[in-house]
């Protein structure tokens, strides 16, 4: 995941398997690396909606996202946009 989303050029990455979290629901299969959280801050969203941004992530990770990947939370900002405080009740990328 983390070779296919380089293609977006982040300056922040981070991916968290939080498949354990998930064990017993639909898409859960032994082993993990089904349901992920994704932080990534790329100059690539600038001007882009949040859907457009999560159809970038999509993209890049293209196959991957019908399997293994059942579920992925994604918060995609700008370097602008990650070093901004945040407002509290703000909802990310």
């Amino acid at each position: 995941m983390r070779r296919r989303l380089g293609a977006l050029a982040p300056t922040r990455l981070e991916l968290v398997d939080e498949s354990a979290k998930h064990a017993g629901h639909a898409g859960a299969k032994p082993g993990g690396n089904t349901h992920w959280r994704l932080t990534i801050v790329s100059a690539a969203f600038a001007g882009k909606s949040t859907v457009a941004r999560h159809r970038m992530v999509y993209e890049a990770l293209g196959e991957l996202m019908k399997d293994p990947i059942h579920a992925l939370a994604i918060s995609a900002k700008t370097p602008g946009e990650a070093a901004a405080p945040s407002t509290p009740g703000e909802s990310s990328g």
